[in-house]
């Protein structure tokens, strides 16, 4: 049976925080020592296998063992629509920004704000808030070790769009500051998913796991992998998915 109790606002505050920190910590180590492109597409193997262990070992024996298949279409339609949907939106306003790009030139010595990159970044951001909401309300070791995940992903994230800022013009100190402002979104996200999910019993928590579900498969299928296979793939990298999975298959089955 899915505990339908969600987290204290402190406790998720703790669990929001950390992978915002060292999201901000993964920008500052890729503007003063950038990381070399197979460190970051291990870290991006490592964090999709951990999402992926997750996913299978806690989030589905719950979903499954609730025995509502309706809930889960109407919740899993929802994840992948929602999903599909971000992703055209963020292309679109990635299209939009580079289009006068050419066009506009530089005012000042300031460079400008890539702002489809950055509104991009922040959905996602917000997203994973929702789902350590999620996480929690499946139960306190799910919220965990989801809150680990995130970190994780958030690591490469951060590392990521530092990188894309600096090469776009920006200072070390700002390109800190603009990834520093979006983690904030992470926060936004879980007290939303926390809010939206107190209380929340039977059906409309299946649904809501179902749809974190989705979103999650997607994140590892679509988003992590796909920026990990853009290296020249190696064994070593490929073994990085499968010991984040294996490693938190054990810490489930210990914790």
């Amino acid at each position: 049976m899915i505990p339908a109790v969600t987290p204290s606002w402190t406790t998720l505050l703790g669990f929001s925080v950390l992978p915002a920190v060292v999201m901000i910590a993964g920008a500052a180590l890729a503007v003063w020592r950038p990381p070399d492109p197979q460190l970051r597409s291990a870290i991006l193997h490592f964090a999709a296998g951990v999402i992926f262990s997750v996913v299978a070992v806690e989030l589905l024996p719950d979903i499954v063992q609730h025995h509502a298949p309706y809930e889960v279409v109407l919740g899993f339609g929802l994840g992948v629509a929602a999903m599909l949907g971000l992703r055209y939106f963020t292309q679109r306003l990635e299209k939009q920004e580079a289009t006068p790009a050419t066009a506009a030139a530089p005012n000042a010595g300031v460079a400008p704000l890539p702002w489809g990159l950055l509104v991009a970044i922040g959905i996602d951001i917000l997203i994973d808030g929702l789902l350590l909401g999620i996480g929690f309300a499946a139960g306190a070791k799910e919220g965990t070790l989801l809150a680990i995940a995130l970190t994780i992903e958030l690591l490469s994230l951060g590392l990521a769009t530092a990188i894309e800022l600096r090469q776009g013009g920006h200072g070390k100190g700002r390109a800190v500051a603009i990834v520093a402002g979006t983690s904030l979104m992470l926060l936004l996200g879980a007290g939303i998913g926390t809010t939206v999910l107190r209380g929340a019993t039977g059906n409309l928590l299946e649904i809501v796991l179902s749809f974190g579900l989705a979103a999650l498969l997607f994140l590892v299928t679509e988003e992590l992998l796909t920026e990990a296979h853009e290296d020249t793939e190696t064994p070593l990298l490929t073994l990085a998915f499968f010991v984040g999975f294996l490693l938190f298959l054990l810490l489930g089955m210990v914790a």
